[in-house]
């Protein structure tokens, strides 16, 4: 087996433990299927972004006809989830991923950057994206950050310049979602030259309260932004 075959094999061995891992109400849990009765077996959003975003890099590659069918159907369910999850003011929260000044520790800008970016790279249009954008548009702070850290500035930064380039390609993009990308990626950029993107800050499992620090987080999501910025210019 030459190594693209392996590839190709690993990868539907990784999409059919996802289709198996996918509970009825159409989301992802952490570890296995269940009724929503514990944190690990209760769909998330931020993991059933991640969970279309790993389909969408396989969309169109599956020599399996079936199995390419299972998961275009599985993913029109996820994105029913996450429709149905979004909150009334246009975010989502996360499951994996807490702010301690926010209220029940939740982080609505992770959570909410997350989902986004499973939107756009899908290319998919719901009412939802809007509603989601317009909720990152109103709670960006005056110095052009989110939340309070890197880590979650980084986060919205990258989904907005990824909007912006798609958006780009078709229609015009929103003012408002534009201004605030600039102000969030000048604040970045700021945070770079004065080593400010390499103050972790306390994340982890909020649902449990084990708050951690993650020394890397900061410096991937920070590179990982500013490669979809650059490639926006």
């Amino acid at each position: 087996m030459d190594k693209t075959d392996r590839l190709s094999s690993n990868a539907i061995a990784g999409i059919k433990w996802l289709l198996d891992l996918q509970n009825r109400d159409g989301g992802i849990p952490t570890f296995c299927q269940g009724w929503g009765m514990l944190p690990f077996d209760k769909s998330s959003t931020d993991l059933t972004a991640h969970a279309i975003r790993a389909f969408q890099a396989w969309r169109g590659k599956l020599k399996d006809d079936a199995l390419q069918r299972k998961m275009e159907y599985a993913m029109k369910k996820m994105f029913a989830f996450l429709e149905r999850s979004q909150q009334e003011d246009g975010s989502w929260l996360p499951l994996w991923f807490g702010n301690q000044s926010m209220p029940d520790d939740a982080n609505p800008f992770y959570g909410t950057a997350k989902v986004l970016l499973a939107f756009v790279e899908s290319d998919r249009e719901s009412p939802a994206v809007h509603n989601g954008l317009n909720f990152l548009v109103r709670t960006q702070n005056p110095d052009g950050s989110w939340g309070n850290s890197v880590e979650e500035t980084a986060v919205v930064v990258e989904t907005l310049a990824q909007y912006k380039r798609a958006a780009d390609a078709s229609p015009p993009v929103q003012e408002p979602v534009t201004h605030a990308y600039h102000r969030g990626l000048h604040w970045l950029l700021e945070a770079v030259e004065s080593d400010r993107f390499q103050e972790a800050s306390p994340i982890g499992l909020y649902f449990a309260k084990l708050w951690y620090y993650e020394d890397l987080y900061p410096i991937i999501f920070t590179v990982s932004a500013l490669r979809q910025a650059q490639e926006g210019v």
